[in-house]
């Protein structure tokens, strides 16, 4: 029976041997039909991991970052001519702050045979290394852009993850800086944050500090994909709160605490 694949891609610019298992790139270079959150960087991908077959004879499908149910059905067509099928996405784990889970949804509905294969995941390598909590944890991904609603919706995740529970974020890599910077300025003083960028990669970067120690010393993050990772002390609720005092920011000049890069 055929299966369709759930294709794990590189998260940094590094050999594909390094961090894509074996078995998957033997299911990589055995299939023909790809479902791709997009096309050229999945051509890319199937090149550096040695596909025997040349490019242009594949079948690559490109999905996009948000999949049209409508065609769902048509793209799983191959299955069903007992033809493997491999979602891919630009990076990371399809289905894992990546699209593919609605596919695979129908998959499941229709009785077809899943199986997602070994590769790595920044949210998961991001809280491996954190030291935060592993047991429970919650990927919430972008955090809204306007006020109040971004900082009602972080002081939220704060007061969820002091329950014992990680909050992981994202952020538009140009914002990295700007948003530690958010981080340290709303929540409380012990809440811990992880920063990691370049997962895998040459750069690779994975720091937790409370949010009190960020902001004595704030670096310049590079604009490259990062995970944000937070975690709160747990405390009664008559527990006095320490957010940052506003006083500690009076008086600062606009990039005091910016590190030179």
């Amino acid at each position: 029976m055929a299966t369709l694949y759930l294709l794990p891609n590189r998260i940094a610019d590094r050999p594909v041997e390094e961090t894509i298992p074996a078995k998957t790139l033997e299911v990589l270079r055995s299939t023909r039909y790809f479902l791709a959150e997009n096309a050229k960087s999945a051509r890319a991908y199937l090149k550096a991991a040695g596909h025997p077959l040349p490019i242009a004879e594949l079948h690559i499908e490109e999905i996009g970052h948000r999949p049209d149910v409508q065609k769902i059905n048509s793209w799983l067509t191959p299955l069903s001519e007992n033809h493997d099928v491999a979602i891919v996405s630009e990076s990371g784990c399809p289905g894992i702050a990546d699209p593919g889970a609605d596919i695979v949804s129908v998959a499941q509905a229709r009785g077809l045979t899943v199986k997602p294969l070994t590769g790595p995941s920044s949210v998961f390598l991001a809280l491996m290394a954190s030291g935060l909590d592993g047991q429970h944890f919650r990927f919430l991904g972008y955090l809204p852009i306007k006020e109040p609603e971004r900082s009602e919706a972080l002081l939220a995740a704060e007061r969820q993850s002091a329950r014992g529970e990680t909050q992981i974020f994202i952020e538009t890599p140009y914002r990295n800086t700007t948003f530690l910077e958010f981080l340290t300025q709303t929540l409380r003083n012990d809440t811990r944050i992880t920063v990691a960028q370049d997962l895998t990669g040459d750069a690779e970067f994975v720091r937790t500090r409370s949010a009190q120690d960020w902001r004595k010393d704030l670096p310049t993050l590079a604009k490259m994909p990062t995970i944000f990772c937070i975690l709160a002390q747990s405390r009664k609720a008559t527990t006095k709160d320490t957010k940052p005092s506003l006083k500690h920011f009076k008086g600062k000049k606009e990039g005091s605490f910016w590190r030179q890069a």
